[in-house]
C-alpha cells in the first residue's frame, strides 16, 4: 500500500478543494446592492437592513409573521375552469400553470387565511406576485368572495394584501369579469358592518387597482409601493411629457390623497391591530402574553380606596 497516493494525498485534496456553496444563502438588494445573508432577510421580513427597500415576500411568509404565533387556518377555495379558452401562446395556458406551480410551492395566486393577530380575529387574503405576475384570475376573483364571505359569517374585518401586474391574458374577459364580482364581495362587507382593510404592495397595478384594491375603508401601502392603473413608462409613451419624481409612488399618492397612511412592514402587524380593533368598537390591544384586563382588574386597591376617603 502506498501511504502517499492513498491517504496523503486525498487528506491535501480533502483541505485545499473548494467547498460548494448553496447558491441562495446570499441575496442583493435590488435597491442599493448590498449582499445580504439569507436568515438576515427572514429575520427582517425581506427589508433590506442598510437601505429600507422592501422586497417581495411570498403570502405564507407574510402570514407567518402577522398572524399571533405564526398560526392560521388556510381557507378553501372554489376551484374554477381549468383552460377556459383553450389559450396558447409560446406555452399552453396549463403547462404555464404547471410552471408557476411548480416555482412558487402554491397552488394559485391568492392565499386565504383566518386566524387572529393581537388576539384580534380577522380573515385575510393575500396575493403572490411570483405566481404568474399575481394576475387576477378566475381563482383570485372566487378566493376574494370566500374571503368576504368567511369574514361576514364569522363576523371578523378583512385584510387584504394587494400585489398584481393586472387581469390575466389567458382568461381573457372571465378574468376582467372578476372586477365587479369582487366589488360586490367588498359590498357584502359593507352591508355587514365589518372593515375592509387593504394594503397594497409593490406592484399594484392594472384591473386590480381599478377594483378591490382601492375599495378599502382603510388603504395603507408599503413604502415605495408602484401603485397604478398604467405604468408611468406607458402614460409618458401616451403623453410625451417627463412625469414628477416618484410618480404614482406610495409616498407621492399618500400626498395626493388617495391612501390613508404609508407603514413599514415591519411594523405593519402593529398597525392592523391597532385599526381593526379600532373599526371594530374593541378594547385598545394589550400588548404581550397576558389577557386584556376586565373590570374586576380596574378597581382600585383596598389600601388606596381608604386614602382617598381619608382625603
Amino acid at each position: 500500500m502506498n501511504w502517499i497516493t492513498n491517504y496523503v494525498r486525498p487528506r491535501i485534496n480533502s483541505i485545499f478543494s473548494r467547498r460548494e456553496v448553496p447558491e441562495n444563502l446570499w441575496s442583493k438588494c435590488d435597491d442599493c446592492g448590498t449582499m445580504l445573508f439569507h436568515r438576515e432577510i427572514s429575520d427582517n421580513l425581506n427589508v433590506c437592513t442598510n437601505c429600507g427597500h422592501h422586497m417581495h415576500i411570498t403570502p405564507r411568509d407574510r402570514f407567518l409573521a402577522l398572524f399571533d404565533g405564526g398560526v392560521f387556518n388556510e381557507l378553501a377555495v372554489p376551484e374554477p375552469l381549468a383552460d377556459p379558452l383553450h389559450f396558447r401562446d409560446q406555452k399552453r395556458y396549463p403547462d404555464r400553470m404547471k410552471a408557476a406551480q411548480k416555482a412558487s410551492h402554491e397552488k394559485e395566486a391568492m392565499l386565504v387565511a383566518a386566524g387572529e393577530i393581537g388576539r384580534t380575529p380577522i380573515v385575510a387574503a393575500a396575493q403572490d406576485f411570483s405566481f404568474m405576475g399575481g394576475s387576477m384570475g378566475m381563482y383570485v376573483g372566487n378566493a376574494i368572495i370566500a374571503a368576504a364571505q368567511e369574514a361576514v359569517k364569522l363576523g371578523r374585518p378583512l385584510v387584504l394584501f394587494s400585489a398584481a401586474g393586472g387581469a390575466r391574458m389567458q382568461e381573457g374577459i372571465l378574468s376582467l369579469m372578476q372586477m365587479p364580482r369582487t366589488t360586490v364581495a367588498v359590498q357584502m362587507l359593507k352591508e355587514a358592518g365589518l372593515p375592509y382593510i387593504v394594503v397594497l404592495t409593490h406592484p399594484t397595478t392594472g384591473g386590480v387597482t381599478a377594483s378591490y384594491a382601492m375599495l378599502g375603508d382603510v388603504q395603507i401601502a408599503e413604502p415605495n409601493a408602484l401603485i397604478c392603473f398604467a405604468g408611468p413608462r406607458v402614460i409618458e409613451q401616451t403623453i410625451r411629457e417627463k412625469l414628477p419624481e416618484g410618480f404614482q409612488r406610495a409616498e407621492y399618492l399618500l400626498e395626493h390623497g388617495m391612501l390613508d397612511r404609508v407603514t413599514d412592514r415591519r411594523k405593519m402587524r402593529e398597525e392592523l391591530i391597532v385599526i381593526t380593533r379600532m373599526l371594530m368598537g374593541m378594547s385598545p390591544a394589550t400588548w404581550g402574553d397576558l389577557p386584556p384586563p376586565g373590570p374586576e382588574d380596574l378597581k382600585p386597591e383596598p389600601n388606596a380606596a381608604l386614602d382617598d376617603t381619608a382625603k
